[in-house]
This record gives structure tokens, sequence and C-alpha cells, in this order.
């Protein structure tokens, strides 16, 4: 026996102390679910002995049930220590949290801390967790019908995986649960998810400045998983700039955010987000910069800081986090993080209101060379918008454009310069007496 207490080890003089012995006792076992427990040991740790008898153990037993709740069955036995009687509580737990006289307490050191309402919530939230995860939950109402068999193939392919039937490929992914399916089976799988997930959805908007207060184009996308991925990409690309590096006699499209990064940021929102927030993820392409807007805070306690420097990653749902592995979709090692910033070191990351956002700058793409790599290939939302734009302003120059639409002077005639050479638009009158652009009708 050691000298001294600690942790996980106490000591009382006698059962005189009984109602201080449990609070310890429920104290150690909310921080370490195990421990010991002596009466007839001062708390220096010098044995002086306590009386025993079968009466003693007893009333130390009927105590410890009356007391503590939830209930456990500590070993209670009678040693000798030096020479002298002593009682020994050996207990143990693990389902915490604990309570003594209807309060819970926490062991610090060697002493006794009655546990806040907020650390007391966390206990709890740790306990549930696994209870708690959305993709383990068996989704309600949801039959092997609403189940697409074309995406079951299209997954088992990816995965080098044979189909047989809907109903045996789920049971094989661990996607049913009392031949019933989960929600995973049904987000990632289902002909129409939102039927039973409003929140299955992809919100995308291009906006023209730095702020919200003028957008330029928004779409909304419902579906699967793998399908709002798709068109989550989609739609980043078709909204920035895309440049071009020639290989050879190949023409090498090159956008101003590497796609890399931006695809792994775009899996990580969808693979991470807390379902059980309402929100859906959000697209937001600003003048500067691309925002993935993903419902939830960094899962079990991380912080930005240790994602980026540590390079460590929890996962909220680690059913579907194991689904995107199958399909190469995601790293089991965690590794999104580090792809992103070793493709985009400027890129960023915030939580805001228990949204984590991931930013992209993005960069001033010049015309070099004659040749622009700042036009996206075909009509972009944008350049759709100017077109709408010109048609119902007609006989307009471009500083009504400019100071209407706050379209900045040189993406404003490169866009121009796009439609005219599309024969959607041409310029009227004499540039130097003064002329202006109209939507050519058959165009």
């Amino acid at each position: 026996m050691e000298g001294k207490e600690t942790e996980i080890l106490e000591f009382k003089k006698s059962t005189s102390e009984l109602k201080e012995a449990i609070i310890s006792i429920v104290s150690i076992l909310n921080k370490h679910e195990k421990g010991e427990l002596y009466f007839g040991v001062r708390n220096d740790g010098k044995i002086i002995g306590q009386s025993t008898g079968e009466k003693t153990i007893r009333d130390i037993s009927k105590s410890i049930s009356d007391h503590i709740e939830p209930k456990i069955f500590p070993k209670i036995n009678e040693v000798i220590l030096e020479d002298k009687k002593c009682i020994h509580v050996e207990f143990f737990g693990n389902n915490k949290p604990y309570y003594a006289y209807g309060r819970a307490y926490v062991r610090v050191g060697d002493e006794d801390k009655q546990i806040s309402a907020k650390e007391l919530e966390k206990i709890i939230l740790d306990k549930n967790k696994e209870k708690l995860r959305w993709d383990k939950e068996v989704c309600r109402g949801a039959k092997l019908e609403d189940v697409s068999p074309e995406r079951m193939k299209w997954f088992l392919k990816e995965s080098n995986k044979e189909y047989s039937s809907v109903e045996n490929s789920l049971d094989k992914l661990g996607l049913l649960k009392n031949e019933k399916l989960l929600n995973t089976a049904v987000i990632l799988f289902g002909k129409k998810p939102q039927k039973f997930f409003p929140n299955a959805k992809l919100r995308c908007a291009v906006f023209a400045t730095t702020g919200t207060s003028l957008i330029v184009d928004r779409q909304e996308f419902e579906g699967n998983l793998f399908y709002l991925i798709e068109k989550a990409e989609e739609y980043i690309l078709k909204n920035i700039h895309i440049g071009m590096r020639l290989e050879g006699l190949r023409r090498i499209d090159v956008p101003e955010i590497d796609k890399d990064a931006f695809r792994e940021a775009i899996i990580n929102a969808f693979c991470h987000r807390d379902f059980y927030e309402p929100d859906s993820v959000n697209i937001a392409i600003f003048k500067d910069r691309v925002e993935i807007r993903s419902p939830g805070d960094l899962y079990g306690g991380l912080t930005i800081e240790q994602i980026k420097k540590e390079k460590v990653s929890k996962r909220r749902n680690e059913v579907i986090a194991n689904m995107f592995h199958e399909v190469h979709f995601v790293e089991k090692w965690g590794r999104g993080i580090d792809l992103i910033l070793s493709k985009e070191p400027d890129a960023d990351f915030k939580e805001v209101a228990n949204i984590f956002i991931t930013m992209f700058k993005r960069k001033q793409i010049e015309e070099r060379g004659g040749v622009s790599e700042g036009v996206s290939e075909g009509v972009s939302e944008g350049v759709k918008k100017l077109l709408e734009f010109i048609k119902k302003n007609p006989g307009k120059r471009i500083p009504f454009f400019e100071r209407e639409i706050n379209i900045p002077a040189k993406t404003l005639e490169r866009w121009l310069k796009q439609l005219k050479e599309e024969g959607k638009i041409k310029f009227e009158g004499s540039p130097k007496k003064g002329g202006y652009w109209e939507v050519v009708e058959d165009g």
C-alpha cells in the first residue's frame, strides 16, 4: 500500500467518515472508473486501525448501495496492515456519471470537487456519443425500395466488390440493423434522401463583391451525398477563373484554386458535418475567396490549431467516413487538412455559430501572351446574369453596368468579349462618339 493518497487511492481514519468516503468513491469513479479506499488509515498514511465485524462491513455495503447512483458492487474485505485491522474497499464502474447523495463529484489530485453543470454535460455527452452517432441510427420509414440499385452498383464497382442484390450488398457493408436501413444507407444510396432528410441538400451562391449584398447566382441541389459532392465541385469550377498552360500542343486547364484542394474540402464538409443540424452544406463564391461551409463545429473537442499543426482528426460520422474510404474519397489517416494546405498554403479555417468554414483565397489572373486566363470554359453563371441584365437594360454603356451590378471593369470587359465572340450580343454605334451593347435576339 502506498503511503499517501492519490487520484485513485483514499484513506479514512474510521467509518465515522463514511459519508465522506462515499463521496470519494464517486469522485474517483467519475475520473478513473476504478479505485481503492481504506478505513483505518489517516490521510497522511499512518495506519491506526478500524474496529471491524460483520455488521461493519454490511453497514458500509448498505450505505454504498443506498447513496451511490448508478449502483456499484464493490469488494469489501477486512485486511491486516501493520498488525492492525483495517477495511479495504475496491470499486470499479464505467457507467459515468456517478452521484453521491444526489450530487456528482470528480477527483482532482487527492481532493473531491463537485462537478459543474458544464462538466457534467460533457461527461454525459461523452458517455452517449456512440449511441448518438447519426450515421449508425436506423432511418425511420425507409425501405429497401428507397435505395437506388444503380448507385449501389456504381459504389461496389468502385470499391472492387460484387453486387448481388440491394439487401445483400447493404448487409455486407454493415448498413442494416435488424434488417432495417441505417441513415448512412439512405443518405448515400437513397433514390430521394431528401424525402427522409430535408438537409440532404447543397446550397450554392456567387456574390459580386466580398460581401453578401449582391447575389449574382443562386442554386440548390438535393440528393445523395455522392451527387451533392459532384454538384459542389462542378459549381465551383463553373464560377472561378480557369487559366491554362501548354504541354506540347495540348491545352491544360488550371483553376485559380487547386481542384484537389477544394474537392477535399467539399468531401470533408459532407463527411464530417453534423446531420442533426437542419442546415445544408453551403458553397459561397465571393470576389476574393471561396468558402465551403459545413454545419457543426470540429468534432471531439479538436481545435483549428490542432488540425493544422498536429495533423489530427476525429470523425463525427465513422460509418460514412468508412464508406467514403471504400471508394477512395478519404484517407483513413485523416490527411484531408494536410492535403488542402499542401495544395493551397493560404487556405484557412474558422468556426462561426456552429459552422465549420474552409476558405480559399482567389487569385488575380491577368491576360498573358494574348491568351485570356480568366475566362472559364463555357458561359459561367456570372456571364449569364450579365446577358440577362443587358437584355433588360438596352442601350446602356459599360459605366452603367459597372455601377449597377458592381462588376470590376476588367472582368466586365472580359465577359462582354466572351458574349460578343459567342454571338450573343453586339455593339451599336461608334466607340468614340458613344455606343452601347444590345442582345442579338437569335444569339
